[in-house]
């Protein structure tokens, strides 16, 4: 609802002068906020509403929300958001920073480029792997420093969502109710199974004062670097969630787009850099549960507008079935990928993610990035030599094989990508999986001496520190490999990604989502 008469506020934000800057005035509006644009400046002021979840019904009230906004994203973005503006009654009408009463209140942001918004990065294929291994690392960071809710109940918190998600439903007709009640009973018996874990998070402080808007719109690249802004800021109870419901719109954002390497690389990242795997389960839940959000809210926006009803509605039918496809009962499997270093091991393990288990993919547990965790270095620092000695290495593998493990248990797909070049190594992590009784595929990989130097050189920076002396010593003593299945890597990633997806299908067809990923077809 509609308060404040906000005309003439809006007419002087609009004003050049007002800013004294030169050109024209940008106008941008979204439910609850206006945008003006000019120079190297936006000013954002909040609409006069009064909704369910926020109250800016009056210029005192619009200040606090503005003071709260800046204080919150400056947590992660402080180069962006300069400061608040008051508007004040002057002589002649509204004024910044006056002396008279105040009128309203705007947040001063410093200007950006908008084709530098991942949401538009995403649209043109601009978004690499080094932006995405950048932001896991970002909002990481920012989930370790996030306040905790020491009082919080995990499986309350979920249960709040469901019984908004339930009402929000029946707002529109774009869903017929069997429909709804599928869902919502799907939702209640995740809910049930998930309880234990999500209050276990909760207990041990996972539950935080997050970002709360966390998807791609929302992720800008500024001055080089990935700035996480424009977080959910009028609404505390709202944006306090576990850091993985938080993390889980981003990965819901890019799988809806069909982005699905994406998606699974930077959840598998987030995992890399903390200590959380105990919650990678829950993933393919939270990651439902926000496209149900998304799903009645742009079912709610299609029964609102006139414009592009038939857009929302398709989009909102979309989030329904991509929340359904998540909450399917899947069974866990175990792949091993094996080889000297520059096989492609890495690669391959990527690239199959997304295509194991539900969404966001399947979990891959690296030797690389286990060793630098084990010396709490980051991935791309290089480790001394006497991090690469036998028990060590010995001590790495043991590791692998019990994350696996746990892993297996809470019925998670998981790839240990390793070099696998012992036997007792293979054997061990073959072992997991009878354990587990799980199925279980080896693949090792092999490409020409030649080749594998060659890519040494080339390859990106990364986890793995080996160099052309590493694989010197490895090819003296290759392994014969019979227990696992060869693959040849001398070709594209797509050859060896189809060979391996034809063998994983063959030994276990059920383990695959009912609807082909994007690409997948061509690689069956």
């Amino acid at each position: 609802m509609t308060i404040d008469d906000q005309t003439d506020v809006k007419a002087c934000l609009a004003d050049p002068a007002t800013h004294g800057l030169a050109g024209s005035v940008e106008r941008f509006d979204t439910h609850i906020s206006h945008l003006f644009l000019i120079g190297d400046r936006a000013f954002k002021l909040k609409r006069a509403v009064r909704l369910p979840y926020l109250d800016f019904s009056t210029p005192e009230q619009r200040l606090a929300a503005c003071e709260t906004e800046l204080r919150l994203n400056r947590r992660t973005a402080p180069d962006l958001y300069l400061g608040v503006r008051r508007i004040t009654a002057g002589p002649e009408g509204p004024e910044l920073d006056g002396k008279g009463p105040l009128l309203d209140a705007v947040v001063e942001m410093r200007r950006f480029d908008q084709e530098a918004i991942l949401d538009h990065m995403a649209q043109r294929g601009a978004l690499t792997s080094r932006h995405l291994d950048e932001l896991a690392r970002e909002i990481t960071a920012f989930h370790a420093k996030a306040p905790v809710d020491a009082t919080a109940k995990g499986a309350d918190n979920i249960a709040a969502v469901l019984k908004i998600n339930a009402a929000g439903f029946h707002e529109s007709d774009v869903f017929s109710p069997d429909e709804i009640s599928r869902l919502d009973r799907a939702f209640e018996t995740a809910l049930e199974q998930h309880a234990p874990r999500l209050d276990s998070r909760a207990r041990a402080g996972q539950v935080r004062r997050c970002h709360g808007d966390l998807h791609l719109r929302n992720i800008c690249l500024h001055e080089g670097r990935v700035r996480l802004f424009d977080c959910l800021e009028f609404n505390d109870a709202l944006a306090t969630v576990d850091v993985l419901y938080d993390l889980a719109f981003l990965a819901m954002d890019l799988w809806h787009r069909d982005l699905c390497a994406d998606a699974s690389r930077v959840v598998n990242r987030y995992f890399d850099t903390g200590a959380q795997e105990d919650g990678f389960v829950l993933m393919p839940f939270f990651t439902a549960l926000r496209a149900a959000v998304r799903a009645h809210v742009t079912a709610t926006q299609a029964m609102t507008t006139t414009r592009d009803q038939n857009a929302l509605t398709d989009e909102a039918r979309a989030y329904f079935d991509l929340a359904e496809r998540l909450l399917e009962p899947a069974t866990a499997r175990l792949v091993a990928i094996g080889g000297l270093s520059g096989s492609g091991k890495s690669t391959l393990a990527q690239a199959l993610a997304p295509h194991l288990g539900r969404g966001p993919g399947a979990r891959v547990i690296s030797s690389d990035r286990t060793r630098k965790a084990m010396f709490d270095v980051a991935p791309d620092q290089a480790l001394p030599l006497a991090a690469y000695r036998p028990d060590v290495s010995a001590r790495v593998y043991s590791n692998m094989a019990e994350r696996a493990q746990r892993l297996l248990a809470d019925g998670v797909t998981v790839i240990a990508d390793a070099v696998h070049d012992r036997d007792e190594d293979r054997a061990r992590i073959a072992a997991v999986a009878r354990t587990a009784g799980v199925p279980f595929d080896g693949f090792w990989l092999q490409a020409d001496a030649d080749r594998l130097y060659a890519r040494l050189k080339t390859r990106d920076p990364g986890a793995s520190d080996a160099d052309a002396d590493v694989l010197t010593g490895q090819l003296a003593h290759a392994p014969t490999v019979t227990e696992w299945q060869l693959l040849t890597t001398a070709g594209p990633l797509t050859d060896s990604l189809s060979t391996a997806l034809v063998q994983l299908r063959r030994t276990a067809p059920d383990q695959f989502p009912q609807k082909p990923m994007p690409g997948e077809e061509a690689t069956t």
